[in-house]
């Protein structure tokens, strides 16, 4: 009999998830409480269900060959960079695809998800659910929450004095969806992520004046690269990676901080990252020029709040504010879960790999899609659910739970007493976290076997775009169709450029498409084989000097 499994939100994550259920012939049963797919990329004109849904004018941060499904790939004629309807679009058509619907259970609440009294030898949980007012319980083998990280809004207002006496209106970026509303308004916002920065460039096009407060500074990225390519493609490169890991970080942090300083400079617009910061990225495509046009003005961060104005950390005032806008994130939580368990998940560090508890004796819950990744989410956490319904099919294992626990709670302590950096709300390497789950599966493509047996697709997969489609080549869930779509994958990125045709140009284009896309990357690539290949040498010349001739003759062999 097939495991029957519980499936919690039908967004992003949750559908990758039904779909990864299906394919090892699971049974999914998806609860979600709205009445449509899509989580927070369905809009709605108001918020006052409570959930987290996309502002109007909102436009993916990643391109489309970058944030698609591994084996369902955008339409060639789809934008790169696409507005909220879209892309929501999109998940429909892939929903539809593969039949996805009838698994979903919509506006259907979860209100617990327990251990049944055998759940030491059967790993079972009992789950209460509740829909139109009827309350139902069933028996799941395993559950997979996809509720995400985007829950409840996070307004520190404590941490403002004055707060409270302010008159004007206040909201967290939750609750905002258009400009409407703001003509003429002076208005404040709190936080510079990429809502806060989308939020603001909005709203200078209406509000009398918008102020943009920030404690750490941002490093602003943009949608494209040089070139016009999606700024993503060029950067999450195999070949990238793999210079990453042999010149030193500093090395390379500069020379990132030459190229976007070269853009603008980040400190004369008031956006440097304060010393003793971590550095952060935004997306922002406009955020320089307002900023060049007084539209918007860099503040430090508020200290007090009076009934109309607002004092800053560097000592000016602001006076006549209306509105102050907080974009200070969110924070997730497990209402259904029971303690230890509710508040264990909310610690990143006691979760292998980002998705198992690691308090259970039986792995047959996941947490799915709480990470942050310097790529696309949707690529990330459908890696996630390919991985958990084989461990819960019993094809992958993880280790056992006790021994886990035991090294994550030494680590918790030394990060307590200061040894090790708390690195969990860090956000991990695009390519490293996908290798890793990969290689967990058994799909991480091998690069010197490709070059063997293909090696026009092992240029492309190294030296292009690390694609999802590369973990389809190989392993459980290979798709034949993987091998076409990272080698059409620039003319799907081209196709919707090339409205307006130009007589005799495409050849050349072509040509040079390949050698700024790969150019760069390729000429660096081989220089460091090449310093490392003499390196090697020198060592060993070095050493032949130094050690015996039977040493030497063991050197050589």
């Amino acid at each position: 009999m097939a495991k029957k499994v519980a499936v919690i939100g039908a967004g992003v994550s949750g559908l990758s998830s039904i779909k990864c259920c299906v394919d090892e012939d699971l049974e999914p049963t998806c609860f979600e409480r709205s009445d449509d797919i899509g989580g927070l990329w369905k809009f709605t004109e108001s918020s006052k269900d409570g959930m987290t849904r996309v502002y109007k004018s909102l436009v993916t941060n990643v391109c489309k060959e970058m944030s698609c499904y591994s084996d369902f790939p955008f339409h060639e004629d789809y934008p790169n960079f696409m507005n909220h309807e879209k892309f929501w679009d999109y998940l429909q058509e892939f929903a539809e695809h593969f039949d996805l619907l009838k698994y979903i259970q919509f506006k259907t609440t979860v209100h617990s998800v327990t251990k049944r009294p055998d759940f030491s030898e059967t790993g079972q949980w009992d789950v209460v659910t509740e829909t139109e007012g009827k309350q139902n319980r069933a028996v799941f083998d395993a559950v997979m929450v996809c509720t995400g990280h985007f829950l409840n809004p996070h307004l520190p207002l404590e941490a403002f004095p004055g707060i409270h006496k302010f008159k004007g209106q206040i909201l967290h970026s939750q609750e905002y969806k258009i400009p409407e509303g703001f003509q003429g308004k002076r208005v404040l916002v709190i936080g510079l992520g990429n809502t806060g920065g989308d939020i603001a460039v909005e709203l200078s096009r209406t509000a009398a004046q918008v102020l943009l407060s920030t404690r750490t500074g941002t490093w602003v990225l943009g949608r494209s690269s040089d070139w016009g390519y999606p700024y993503n493609m060029m950067v999450t490169r195999r070949c990238c990676s793999f210079i990453a890991q042999v010149l030193p970080s500093r090395f390379l942090n500069w020379i990132q901080e030459r190229k976007l300083n070269k853009r603008f400079n980040h400190e004369d617009y008031g956006l440097s990252i304060t010393k003793g910061k971590k550095a952060k990225f935004i997306v922002n495509d406009e955020l320089p020029n307002c900023i060049l046009c007084g539209a918007i003005t860099m503040k430090t961060s508020v200290i007090e709040f009076t009934e109309t104005s607002a004092v800053f950390e560097d000592g000016t005032v602001e006076e006549n504010i209306d509105v102050v806008i907080f974009t200070t994130g969110y924070t997730f939580s497990f209402p259904f879960f029971e303690e230890p368990l509710k508040s264990l998940c909310t610690k990143k560090i006691f979760l292998y790999k980002q998705v198992f508890p690691l308090n259970l004796e039986r792995a047959t819950l996941a947490i799915i899609c709480l990470i942050g990744l310097k790529g696309s989410i949707l690529s990330g956490t459908e890696l996630q659910a390919r991985w958990v319904t084989r461990v819960f099919k019993g094809l992958c294992k993880i280790p056992p739970s006790q021994k886990l626990m035991m090294e994550a709670t030494e680590k918790e302590q030394l990060i307590k007493r200061g040894v090790f950096k708390d690195t969990s709300k860090d956000k991990f390497d695009y390519i490293a976290y996908m290798d890793d789950i990969a290689a967990c599966i058994g799909t991480k493509p091998s690069i010197p076997l490709l070059f063997l047996k293909d090696p026009r697709l092992a240029w492309e997969v190294f030296f292009g775009p690390c694609t999802p489609y590369q973990y389809r080549l190989v392993g459980p869930g290979k798709w034949d169709g993987a091998r076409n779509a990272i080698l059409t994958q620039w003319d799907r990125t081209l196709k919707p450029l090339k409205t307006r045709i130009v007589p005799d140009s495409s050849k050349p284009a072509s040509m040079s498409h390949y050698l700024k896309a790969w150019g760069a990357p390729v000429l660096l690539a081989s220089l460091l084989l090449i310093c490392k290949s003499l390196f090697l040498k020198l060592v060993r010349d070095k050493l032949q000097d130094r050690m015996s001739p039977y040493l030497v003759s063991l050197w050589r062999g």
